[in-house]
């Protein structure tokens, strides 16, 4: 009988690792997609306070005192374009320089769109939502700020884990107005536009936002202890 030797492979160490360039580009481009609407919106309101066509209804509070809309929006372009960019891991390790000079930037920004926000709360008169979207409006931005901080405080005690988690919570709760643009219209659309039913919809962008953070902060820590247990189940 003819004998058939087995295909011989190569050990672990020597095989060639498979390409994930185009994983690295899933999160970004995700994450700008979410955003698009938001960005447009906010574009075409600068192009109007800037003397262009108006082509979103009318905003008494904005006309009445553009500065902090104007500073909000141009900084939540900047965190939300500039800031996609900052959570693949192989996009950070090729370019580190990079990423701590976006980095940079990105504390300046974040703090500028909680700080506007904060503002715009506390004295534009008459938003809707009433009381429960302008009680989360504060809680929002306050929470935006805090977790830029104690991010950067992270990064200056070496802390890569709590720098990464508390930059998730920041830039999700920052990118939120992507997933109110369909709260908003679906919770709208079932219950109207009365204040109360603003308010849940909106405020539960910054919820849903919330949970999915705090899943992809604690999801790659459960399938490392996973491996690490098979590891050593195996050896």
């Amino acid at each position: 009988m003819t004998q058939y030797a087995a295909p011989r492979t190569r050990p672990a160490s020597q095989r060639r690792p498979r390409s994930r360039d185009g994983s690295s580009w899933r999160v970004p481009t995700a994450l700008l997609a979410l955003t698009i609407i938001p960005l447009v919106a906010g574009s075409l309101r600068l192009l109007e306070i800037a003397g262009g066509p108006q082509l979103l209804p009318t905003n008494p509070r904005i006309d009445a005192s553009p500065v902090p809309l104007v500073l909000h929006v141009v900084a939540a372009a900047v965190y939300a374009v500039v800031g996609a960019f900052q959570f693949p891991a192989r996009i950070r390790r090729a370019h580190r320089a990079w990423h701590r000079r976006a980095g940079r930037v990105l504390i300046g920004a974040g703090l500028v769109v909680a700080g506007s926000g904060l503002w715009m709360t506390l004295f534009y008169p008459g938003a809707p939502g009433g009381d429960l979207l302008w009680t989360a409006r504060l809680v929002a931005g306050s929470a935006i700020a805090t977790s830029i901080v104690l991010g950067f405080t992270a990064i200056r005690r070496r802390d890569i884990d709590a720098h990464r988690a508390w930059m998730i919570r920041a830039y999700a709760l920052t990118v939120a107005a992507g997933t109110q643009v369909f709260t908003q219209g679906i919770g709208e659309g079932l219950f109207g536009t009365t204040d109360l039913s603003t308010g849940l919809s909106v405020s539960s962008g910054w919820v849903i936002n919330a949970a999915v953070a705090e899943w992809a902060i604690h999801r790659p820590r459960a399938r490392r202890t996973r491996r690490a247990r098979v590891a050593t189940a195996g050896s």
